[in-house]
């Protein structure tokens, strides 16, 4: 797992509290060495900071992706829409927001490596109802593959996997404890805007009239 982060005390905390969970841990502080340690180690996840020296954590994001594909749960200082979902746009899976508790850190990677493993886990021809149709939108659960109007949209495991389970139950509304346990694992932190930042991602790809809010309660496939 590579850590990326420029403050160094924080960068520490966090490798800590990894390697005491189990992980092999490798530290990074700066955009030019995170990109090659993503390149030199291919990491299993990353945590990393938007905001670091030589290139921001964007760009980082941005290049590891195009070398390999790899989930990456983004930390910004800044709780701001635009910055989050330039983050999932260019291949984060998750976010977190400073100041964050590394109780919830741990959770989300944790979280991130088990729908990892449950996407390998699933060979095409075993995909339960493999394919959805959504008006325009086509998803093929065993390839994870989307398309709109016959064009491939990307998602990223966490936008797939959010849609899947939205689609697999449509107008039934979904209550966000509920979406934010069953896709990200996180009962204990209801309160997160990841949902909403997520939800707002598959809107912008897919059309805003796709996924209906029910304000107060949740979301629905209309």
């Amino acid at each position: 797992m590579l850590v990326v982060e420029d403050e160094v005390a924080i960068a520490d905390a966090v490798a800590d509290r990894l390697r005491a969970e189990g992980f092999d841990v490798r530290l990074a502080h700066d955009g030019p060495a995170a990109v090659a340690a993503a390149e030199a180690d291919e990491p299993d996840l990353v945590v990393l900071d938007v905001m670091l020296p030589g290139f921001d954590g964007i760009e980082v994001c941005r290049r590891i992706q195009a070398h390999r594909p790899v989930p990456v749960l983004m930390v910004t200082a800044r709780d701001d829409e635009t910055d989050i979902l330039v983050g999932l746009g260019v291949g984060a899976d998750d976010y977190l927001t400073k100041p964050y508790s590394i109780r919830e850190l741990a959770a989300r990677v944790h979280a991130l490596l088990r729908r990892v493993d449950r996407a390998a886990e699933l060979a095409p021809d075993r995909a339960p109802g493999a394919r959805l149709t959504l008006g325009e939108v086509e998803i093929d659960r065993g390839q994870r593959t989307v398309y709109r109007a016959g064009e491939e949209v990307h998602l990223t495991p966490i936008e797939f996997d959010l849609l899947v389970y939205l689609a697999s139950r449509p107008r039934l509304v979904q209550p966000r404890d509920r979406l934010l346990t069953e896709i990200w694992g996180l009962g204990d932190f209801a309160n997160t805007r990841t949902l909403d930042s997520h939800v707002k991602e598959l809107r912008r790809k897919l059309g805003s009239e796709l996924i209906r809010t029910v304000h107060g309660v949740g979301y629905a496939i209309r």
